[in-house]
């Protein structure tokens, strides 16, 4: 799974590129913005796990972006950056629902303490999950086959069982084809059509049939304009993780 995704708003290109190149040399994945409304549109992106918000931003003001993104992605962990470092200022952007609060001029060193901070109390530790069961059969992820109770197995390709695991361990929630390309793909979105993972949905489902033509429930569901999610047919026991 890859690391982190963070977004970077900041208007001024020095400290935007120097916060950036500090991060992706730390291992995250980094997108960039210059402005409020690029910056509100990328903070809402799927996927993303920190938003690292300037105050004082062209187009659309931080607090803004920090009032819009509690609406839309009310989880979604924020550090302000900012040169704003009075008290009330600092006050005023926790009570909106920042995690933390960066006072310009701050050193690559702190600031990667604070992202590790802030994203060791927010991001859950989800299980790995190792194996799955549908009907008659066992999905073993880590060996990329399903064993059937013919003794039939099925193999499955590398990114057909990363895309199984990731919808495994999303199991509560519809997951948008945006998110799966860069989750499970490692890559952005931006100008990609999502009807790769259409086609890898389609291909797992085949290959998640039972040969014996036993009904195995539902292992994939299609959820109307937001993805996928693990269907109710996908069984895992707390055992096999």
């Amino acid at each position: 799974m890859p690391k982190a995704r963070i977004v970077v708003v900041e208007d001024e290109p020095a400290i935007r590129r120097g916060v950036s190149d500090a991060l992706r040399l730390s291992g995250y994945d980094v997108t960039e913005a210059a402005d409020g409304s690029v910056g509100l549109r990328e903070g809402a992106a799927a996927g993303v796990d920190l938003v690292l918000l300037d105050l004082l931003l062209p187009k659309r003001d931080g607090l803004d972006v920090l009032t819009e993104l509690r609406k839309t992605c009310p989880t979604r962990p924020v550090i302000i950056l900012t040169a704003r470092g009075s008290e009330d200022d600092r006050v005023k952007g926790l009570k909106m629902g920042a995690d933390d609060y960066v006072v310009k001029p701050f050193s690559a060193k702190e600031l990667l303490a604070r992202v590790e901070a802030v994203l060791r109390r927010t991001l859950k530790a989800v299980p790995e999950v190792r194996v799955a069961h549908l009907g008659g059969g066992t999905i073993d992820l880590a060996r990329r086959e399903v064993r059937w109770g013919d003794a039939s197995r099925t193999d499955l390709s590398e990114t057909e069982a990363a895309l199984l695991k990731y919808l495994l361990m999303n199991r509560e929630r519809a997951v948008s084809r945006e998110e799966l390309l860069t989750r499970v793909w490692g890559i952005g979105t931006a100008g990609l059509e999502t009807r790769a993972v259409d086609m890898h949905v389609a291909r797992l489902r085949a290959k998640l049939k039972d040969p014996d033509g036993d009904e195995a429930g539902e292992a994939i569901v299609t959820v109307r304009a937001h993805g996928y999610m693990a269907g109710p047919g996908l069984i895992v026991r707390e055992d096999d993780q």
